[in-house]
């Protein structure tokens, strides 16, 4: 049973930082592109950072030089790192991965950005 769960979700106020956890587990972690999305109230889920298993990296240019996605394939893990948080950084968050053929969800974790 494959399983993405995030984590490191909360309130911060603006400038502020968080770094969001996805733990996988029921997959071959290491062959997986895995990404980072968001989606904010009345908004469509938007790519926000990749991470290839190659380890190149892309970032939308709302989060460029604020953001930044790495991965332990020790542990299952990618992360996402994120300074100088903005209001319009509220979201809820999405741990992705990436296959050739399949991909997988986690449950999202929330992200609110806020004086």
């Amino acid at each position: 049973q494959v399983q993405l769960v995030e984590s490191g979700g909360d309130l911060v106020q603006p400038g502020g930082s968080l770094r969001l956890s996805c733990a996988a587990s029921g997959i071959a972690f290491g062959i997986y592109t895995m990404n980072w999305y968001r989606q904010a109230p009345g908004k469509q889920r938007e790519l926000v950072a990749i991470l290839t298993s190659g380890s190149s990296t892309a970032y939308a240019d709302s989060v460029k030089g604020r953001f930044t996605i790495s991965r332990d394939n020790a542990k299952n893990t990618v992360y996402l790192q994120m300074n100088s948080l903005k209001p319009e950084d509220t979201a809820v968050y999405y741990c992705n991965a990436e296959g050739r053929t399949r991909s997988y969800w986690g449950q999202g974790t929330q992200v609110t950005v806020s004086s």
